[in-house]
């Protein structure tokens, strides 16, 4: 039997991610340097692991409830409230799910049927397209502009908005971009969908990393909170990319849904992770303020040093990524990726691996330490000179 003819043809038009190519080719440099992948650089702090170790010495080891364990639905309500004033009843309006990523899924597939629109603000994360393809959507994605620090306009919007759309993703602050959303920005938005059954999927899960100015959800918008799905996580806030837990924030009659697909599709989040989530948002505030001071350190480094190279470089807002623009070289995002890793062995990842808006530009995550952002910087202007 030939598998081929058997495998879905949805599955199948899939494009792969273009950040997998360039993490092919690192396996080959164990003396490359990456500024490809978007994942801290911190181990997960002591007092968080310890917690989720002692959960398995004492044999914590069974299914927990469908939506997650109270005591972490809990302490997510009190975080939401804590950190950004926004109010979430833990036995109605939250679900814990395996990272962020499954709640992306599950609130697309929850929300979207055959046809049904999807507006993704471009250049973003790979996986929006793909996922809303899957759960029967039609992907509609809009080129956001570096003039407009990359945040999703409401001239944008309007011109996007047809009878079928369904969802409006909101990714900020951006991966890839850094930009961000502000309160103002989203008071346009909320003005663009009102009298509209558009819902929102906003993904949080770099909130923690906002720097000049506290994040802003939709959700503290009154007009967007009964329309809006939060989507975070512990990944990039404490550092548990590994841990795979995430969570939803949502209306009550969403949550009913969301719990719905994720029992029959997960049946719950890892035990000893949520054990570990339930310390990490009662003592891990204080981890989040060091290593976000940490990173705006690099950020402010990397910037600089980019427009001293002679890129010209938008200073990102939020998240751990620049997004400088390499036009100036003649050269396309592929072309410089691939010439800048052989000949320098620096890993970056093309812009155009998120989407339309993204050729000109490459993404590079500062998410390492300042020695190796030193170095990465000193070949860059190395590379540039022998152009």
């Amino acid at each position: 039997m030939d598998f081929n003819n058997i495998m879905s043809g949805k599955v199948k038009s899939l494009r792969p991610s273009g950040i997998r190519k360039f993490f092919d080719l690192l396996e080959n440099m164990p003396d490359a340097i990456s500024l490809g992948i978007g994942e801290p650089d911190y181990p997960t702090p002591w007092h968080i692991r310890d917690a989720g170790i002692y959960s398995l010495e004492k044999g914590f080891t069974k299914y927990t409830p469908n939506a997650g364990m109270m005591a972490l639905r809990t302490e997510i309500s009190k975080y939401m409230l804590r950190r950004f004033g926004l109010v979430y009843d833990p036995a109605k309006q939250i679900v814990v799910t395996v990272g962020g990523s499954e709640g992306i899924d599950l609130a697309l597939r929850v929300l979207v049927d055959a046809g049904d629109e999807v507006i993704i603000p471009s250049p973003s994360f790979v996986c929006y397209e793909p996922l809303t393809v899957m759960a029967g959507g039609t992907p509609v994605l809009v080129e956001t502009k570096q003039e407009d620090d990359f945040k999703l306009t409401p001239e944008l919007l309007r011109a996007a908005i047809t009878p079928r759309t369904k969802v409006l993703i909101l990714p900020y602050p951006c991966n890839p971009t850094g930009g961000i959303m502000e309160k103002a920005d989203l008071e346009a938005i909320a003005e663009v969908l009102k009298d509209t059954d558009i819902a929102v999927i906003s993904d949080e899960i770099y909130a923690e990393l906002t720097y000049g100015g506290k994040h802003i959800s939709p959700a503290n918008i009154p007009a967007l909170y009964d329309r809006t799905i939060v989507v975070n996580g512990f990944s990039k806030a404490y550092s548990m990319t590994g841990w795979r837990l995430g969570f939803l924030c949502a209306p009550p009659e969403a949550v009913s849904q969301l719990v719905k697909l994720h029992q029959f599709g997960i049946m719950s989040a890892p035990t000893t992770s949520q054990y570990a989530a339930i310390e990490a948002l009662k003592e891990g505030d204080r981890d989040i303020e060091a290593m976000r001071a940490d990173y705006d350190r690099r950020r402010r480094f990397l910037v600089h040093g980019l427009r001293d190279a002679g890129l010209e470089c938008y200073e990102p807002k939020g998240a751990f990524y620049v997004f400088p623009c390499i036009k100036s070289t003649g050269m396309t995002s592929d072309e410089f990726c691939e010439k800048f890793l052989l000949a320098e062995r620096v890993a970056a990842i093309p812009g155009t691996a998120f989407g339309p808006g993204g050729e000109g530009f490459v993404r590079m995550c500062y998410a390492t330490s300042m020695d190796e952002l030193n170095e990465a910087l000193v070949r860059l202007k190395r590379f540039l000179g022998k152009l």
